[in-house]
């Protein structure tokens, strides 16, 4: 897809007219869920919804998140998906070692998105993130990993964040998007929790409702002030390459125009 996606929106595969309200959303991407989102009572149900819904090509990109690779779901959900029309991607839950990254690729030519949900998952993040050309980003699923930690509060959740931010970074993949926000009521809380994924170099966020993905775009797009101050450094850089300080002194050099010619790249995404 040429649009940077900011909004990757869940909606469970057991439920078609939640499905089909979520593609009209707007979000960036729709992301179908067989996994936690459905009581395995229904996983055979949805896995045969979703197969249905994706031998037609969809009005935005549709990932699938199937279930757990070492689980009893997973061979079935890849076997009913592969090779359909409307499929954009395939999202890898609770991923531990690159081999299972291949394993997928080889058996599934679709691009793959691996979700680190442990303390395992998180150690090798690099190794996953290199595992394949197919894989083509990398997140964290922090429900799990918080389980998992014992974490308690946010700041516990820092640096397997920054870890996989980095991962994502020396793998040359885009950056990664924030966890989904739980309470859907929240939205101060989540626009508050993505200024602060933002900081940390997330790009983007997972939403389970549609009132989250205006809150979350407004958190990623580029400000007026961040806009102005890009055009201001790309025309300085224009008129003279080498590092310079600006009129109001500021310092720029190579980094700081690469950073600018990414805000405004991110502010015309189209």
């Amino acid at each position: 897809m040429t649009r940077t996606p900011l909004t990757w929106l869940y909606a469970p595969g057991d439920r078609p007219h939640v499905v089909a309200k979520a593609l009209a959303a707007g979000a960036d991407v729709v992301v179908v869920d067989l996994e936690d989102a459905v009581a395995p009572e229904r996983k055979e149900y949805a896995r045969a919804a979703t197969a249905e819904l994706l031998t037609q090509p969809q009005p935005v990109p549709v990932h699938v998140r199937v279930n757990a690779l070492d689980g009893p779901w997973a061979a079935a959900d890849l076997t009913a998906l592969a090779g359909l029309p409307g499929l954009s991607g395939l999202r890898l839950p609770k991923v531990t070692t690159p081999g299972e990254v291949r394993q997928v690729a080889v058996a599934t030519p679709v691009p793959l998105y691996a979700l680190l949900e442990s303390a395992l998952g998180v150690e090798h993040a690099y190794a996953i993130a290199t595992a394949h050309p197919a894989l083509r980003g990398i997140a964290l699923g922090e429900a799990d990993l918080r389980a998992d930690l014992g974490v308690r509060a946010e700041a516990g959740l820092d640096w397997p964040r920054s870890r996989v931010i980095v991962a994502a970074r020396a793998a040359g993949l885009a950056p990664p998007s924030q966890t989904v926000h739980p309470d859907i009521r929240d939205l101060d809380g989540l626009a508050a929790s993505c200024a602060h994924g933002r900081a940390l170099g997330f790009l983007g966020r997972a939403a389970i409702h549609p009132r989250q993905l205006p809150v979350i775009e407004r958190a990623y797009l580029p400000t007026e002030a961040e806009i102005e101050h890009a055009e201001t450094v790309i025309k300085a850089a224009a008129a003279n390459a080498g590092a310079q300080a600006l009129p109001d002194g500021r310092f720029i050099d190579a980094a700081v125009v690469a950073t600018a010619r990414r805000t405004l790249s991110l502010a015309d995404r189209t």
